[in-house]
């Protein structure tokens, strides 16, 4: 039997005192007295149920100072409690560190109900900042004595994964992470942007600490994301044989595999469409997007020849125009374009819905990114203008955070507000003897949108993310925005969630799936990004006057050694096949796969002379 607070009395009249607690000078005492209930209330009444009173001197009068010192404590079975939700290490009677639990404690070495010891201080003082830090606001709209300061509900992943199941719950912590973790770019490219702003050639370090962050963050993801999984029981669950996805059609049959009839659909004729209509097709989609990108490149050149030629202010204001009429197309080419793949994904006429999902996104990725990012870096690595590329980078991040905003959130809160006063008014007009609000709730929730799924949402994360790690080493402010973007996009997609779409059904998730590859993709191309704009800094070309040679080498060698922790299995199997081959395959006679090995080596060479050809190509060779 699990063993609660609720069920055990806490009440002590005196206490040790383990934490000092000080108000500000000017606390009104109503405010005082709510928070003092917060503290000493129960945990199923949103409180900590800890130990608290005022601080009092038996030899002196009390003061205006001491007024607001008070002394935090708490009961042993709070603090025992405390530990085995925190998961705190102890010693068993059988010399292994185990995690503490309430029901097992006598399987500890030294704990006895009579010992005050067990727990040290510095452990009862983290637990008791601990509680105090989880604080949540339950049924309170404001502080009382401070109505300006608004609370609102605390909602954890653990609400939004009972309410909505895991997929979504993993979205708004990989969100939160992700969010977190652009705070040290943010960080450090806010002084940075400050102090170099004019100096658009002076981003090596800038660039280097972008490097390392893109191939930290999503390794320490797996992590956290493998930690929520594993408490919510979805880890190592057995994912069921999967049935025909609803939209799949053919011939009505026998499964050989399962022995069920369901419609049967030759894989030739499926190959037959992906290849002679769907690749042509997003080929087509790829060429006119490059074509798009050339148009905005003259429109460029005819602004800035404009501002040349008059030198006014609104010549300077207009050179800003053509990259947010590139940024509008974008995005419109980028939705013309999803409706246009989710078609073609469902005339290919998939039996799993797994497949469906990863044909889709393979086609959706690849447009985007080549929408989105092909006029960067063709400015970086072609015309290599940082100027150029920092005003672009700039108006398109920025344009498109605010019209996902105004798409994905506002527009259809609006329409749904909209019609929520339509439907007020027809059950006013009823005269049944009905419940008007459920009638009401059923009928506004009829006429809400389907939500989709995570798709859309991801793929904003993942341009965002591109954006940030590809090239904001010339425009730090770039992580600054997508912070101050992600706080917004916390409550839009609740506020989606909750009040524009109708609620999903849960499914549960292991991982983010697919977009982790995707992720770590986009990180793998931003490593190499950095080290080729590192490599084509005046000051590391400074260090290396004479020759190239070595600066190709540096370069090359730090993109192999950051892309390792990606492919480390196969940097792995390349590294033994190498020795095989090289030195061992004469001795133990170990059967060598000579196509992997040569497709690695084949890899190799071509990587290092693309990397040999950006970085040593001559300016006057670089085709206009």
């Amino acid at each position: 039997m699990k063993v609660t607070l609720s069920a055990l009395d806490t009440c002590e009249s005196s206490f040790t005192p383990l934490v000092v607690l000080e108000l500000a000078q000017d606390v009104k005492e109503e405010t005082k007295e709510w928070l003092k209930n917060r503290i000493i209330s129960k945990k199923e009444d949103g409180g900590a149920q800890l130990l608290f009173r005022p601080l009092l001197n038996k030899y002196e009068k009390e003061t205006l100072e001491n007024q607001n010192l008070y002394l935090v404590g708490a009961s042993k079975i709070t603090l025992l409690l405390g530990a085995e939700a925190m998961g705190l290490v102890k010693e068993c009677n059988d010399n292994t560190m185990r995690a503490f639990t309430y029901g097992t404690r006598y399987n500890f070495k030294d704990f006895d109900d009579d010992n005050d010891d067990f727990l040290t201080m510095a452990e009862c003082q983290f637990i008791i900042k601990h509680e105090l830090e989880n604080l949540r606001a339950r049924d309170e709209k404001m502080i009382p004595g401070y109505p300006q300061a608004k609370l609102y509900p605390g909602k954890s992943l653990y609400h939004i994964r009972g309410y909505f199941g895991e997929t979504i719950a993993l979205y708004f912590g990989f969100l939160e992470y992700f969010t977190v973790a652009l705070i040290p770019m943010a960080v450090i490219g806010l002084p940075y942007y400050l102090f170099v702003w004019e100096d658009y050639d002076k981003y090596v370090i800038f660039a280097s600490f972008n490097l390392i962050w893109s191939t930290v963050i999503l390794e320490v993801w797996k992590r956290g994301c493998a930690n929520m999984t594993y408490r919510w029981g979805t880890l190592v669950m057995k994912r069921q044989f999967e049935e025909p996805r609803p939209g799949f059609h053919g011939v009505l049959g026998i499964n050989p595999v399962t022995g069920r009839k369901e419609p049967l659909y030759p894989s030739y004729k499926r190959q037959l469409r992906i290849y002679l209509v769907s690749l042509p097709f997003v080929c087509l989609c790829l060429y006119f997007s490059l074509y798009v990108m050339m148009i905005y490149f003259d429109m460029e050149a005819w602004a800035l020849s404009l501002h040349d030629n008059s030198g006014s202010e609104w010549t300077s204001v207009l050179l800003y125009v053509p990259s947010v009429i590139y940024a509008v197309v974008i995005e419109i080419m980028n939705r013309l374009y999803r409706y246009a793949a989710e078609f073609l994904t469902s005339w290919e006429n998939h039996r799993l819905e797994s497949a469906y999902q990863n044909h889709l996104i393979l086609k959706v990725l690849v447009f985007n990114f080549l929408n989105c990012f092909a006029s960067l870096f063709y400015i970086a690595f072609v015309l290599r203008d940082m100027k150029l590329l920092r005003q672009s980078l700039a108006t398109l991040l920025i344009t498109s955070q605010i019209l996902n905003q105004i798409m994905e959130s506002l527009l259809p809160y609006w329409l749904q507000r909209k019609h929520h006063v339509q439907v007020k008014r027809k059950v006013q007009a009823l005269k049944a003897d009905i419940d008007a609000t459920l009638y009401e709730q059923v009928v506004l929730e009829k006429e809400m949108g389907t939500y989709l799924g995570t798709f859309d949402d991801y793929l904003e994360l993942f341009l965002q993310f591109g954006y940030v790690s590809l090239f904001s080493c010339v425009y730090p402010l770039a992580a600054a925005f997508a912070v101050l973007n992600n706080f917004t996009e916390v409550n839009s997609d609740a506020l989606k969630m909750c009040r524009v779409l109708k609620r999903p059904f849960s499914e549960p998730s292991a991982n983010i799936g697919v977009w982790q590859l995707a992720f770590e993709t986009m990180s793998v191309i931003s490593v190499v990004t950095n080290c080729a704009l590192i490599g084509m800094s005046p000051q590391v070309n400074a260090l290396f006057p004479e020759s190239k040679l070595d600066l190709v080498l540096i370069v090359v060698a730090v993109e192999l050694f950051l892309m390792e922790s990606y492919s480390y299995k196969n940097f792995e199997e390349v590294r033994r096949l190498t020795l095989n081959y090289l030195f061992l395959g004469h001795r133990k006679k170990r059967k060598v796969q000579p196509a992997k090995f040569f497709t690695a080596m084949l890899f190799a060479k071509k990587y290092i002379l693309w990397s040999c050809k950006l970085i040593c190509w001559p300016r006057h060779m670089i085709p206009a």
